[in-house]
């Protein structure tokens, strides 16, 4: 058939809305848990659906383990926007802990339940859906939608965005939607960074019936050190004017999230303390002692004031033999609030929901990054029940899916000059 306008595709997609919702319950059904399973299976229902809708598709990558998914349609001029998901899961985890089959997909009144609902296979479903409605209608496209199908996004994303994007995928895009859950009322513009910290304490062993007595407890040493840990977390970010709105509408979305007076974690360094690692056995005085540190960098922190500050907190707490490892796995980074791609998802979000939707910033970081790091705009928009997103009992609600898939292809549209 051939759709020429845009309330066309949208009827065109309106009367196959139950196939986004069958859709969304295939993809729960086939385990792709990660890192414990495997990714074979749903990749190649993701390629099979994308033959089926006439689209043509590509297996690329790196790790046979862990294959991506890419598809174009359109044009090779004009406006480029890619569409990511990843496919892999969080494991299920003790079964007895969920009320139902975490990979039965069942369709209830209200809800699609199972692994993987929210994060993420309801946003890929959207995006796969939108696509095929509008490789369907026939619609002329002033521009091209690329596809970045991922199944590693759980264990890290090397082996699927990052390598989409280090190996030419991701050139000349002009936009990026990541499918990842949001809930309907925000879109994700920018996200907090992330490095790891690594304490290291050298000490003398003794026998432990003589601590205190003579040996160096390389463990107390560290705690000394960790005593101070506050230090980092007064660090706070660099906004540009342009910012102040999305930094507002941020704090309070962590607020209402997380709690009152969480907001500051948007805009200042958190540090949380994951792992220790120290000693042999309990009659020894430990002479090594090793604590890894998470850090999460707001937007406009660099590596520099991250080290001078490091320094510092080790000083102050008057210990010798510490040493520390800075290993900067990405800065924070950010789309600005009035790029086309923010606001056609607002725009028609808002006119769904009949709801304000609120750009933001994440306190957590994701694939949307490594899109960012090619100045490419991007931003997370997909459908999400947040309990049970990581955890047991995870659903997303029917109406939220419908509704996403809707929001998706009428930006699409907007972005691809497909008019009223």
């Amino acid at each position: 058939m051939s759709c020429k306008s845009r309330d066309e595709v949208l009827e065109l997609a309106k009367s196959k809305l139950d196939e986004l919702i069958k859709l969304t319950s295939d993809l729960i059904k086939i385990p792709s848990e990660n890192p414990i399973g495997s990714q074979r299976d749903v990749i190649d229902f993701v390629k099979n659906y994308l033959s089926e809708a006439g689209i043509p598709c590509e297996e690329v990558g790196c790790n046979p383990d862990f294959p991506c998914v890419v598809a174009k349609i359109g044009k090779d001029e004009g406006f480029s926007v890619i569409l990511n998901g990843h496919v892999d899961v969080v494991p299920a985890g003790d079964r007895a802990q969920w009320e139902f089959e975490p990979f039965s997909g069942e369709i209830t009144d209200k809800c699609i339940l199972g692994r993987g609902t929210s994060d993420m296979k309801a946003g890929v479903a959207g995006v796969l859906f939108a696509m095929k409605i509008l490789a369907e209608s026939g619609a002329e496209l002033n521009g091209n939608i690329r596809l970045h199908i991922v199944s590693d996004e759980e264990s890290g994303g090397q082996f699927g965005t990052k390598w989409l994007c280090a190996n030419g995928y991701a050139d000349n895009a002009d936009a990026c939607l990541v499918a990842e859950p949001t809930g309907h009322n925000t879109i994700e513009i920018g996200q907090k960074g992330r490095v790891d910290l690594v304490l290291k304490s050298y000490g003398k062993s003794a026998h432990g019936s003589l601590a205190g007595f003579k040996g160096e407890n390389a463990i107390l040493k560290l705690i000394k050190v960790l005593e101070n840990i506050n230090m980092l977390r007064e660090i706070e970010g660099c906004y540009k004017e342009s910012q102040a709105q999305a930094l507002i509408n941020s704090k309070l979305i962590a607020d209402q999230k997380n709690g009152a007076g969480t907001g500051d974690v948007i805009d200042h360094v958190s540090a949380n303390v994951g792992m220790i690692k120290g000693g042999t056995r309990p009659n020894m005085v430990p002479d090594y002692c090793e604590v890894t540190v998470d850090l999460r960098l707001p937007i406009g922190v660099g590596a520099k004031e991250i080290e001078d500050c490091v320094k510092k907190v080790i000083e102050k707490s008057g210990v010798t033999g510490v040493e520390y490892e800075l290993d900067f796995q990405t800065f924070g980074n950010y789309t600005e609030i009035d790029a086309p791609i923010v606001e056609a998802i607002k725009k028609h979000a808002e006119a769904l929901w009949k709801d304000e939707v609120l750009p933001a910033y994440q306190w957590a970081s994701s694939d949307a990054r490594d899109y960012r790091v090619k100045d490419i705009p991007t931003i997370q928009y997909g459908p999400s029940n947040t309990v049970g997103i990581h955890s047991y009992n995870e659903t997303v609600d029917i109406e939220d899916v419908k509704n996403a898939g809707q929001i998706y292809l009428l930006s699409l549209c907007d972005l691809m000059g497909i008019a009223d």
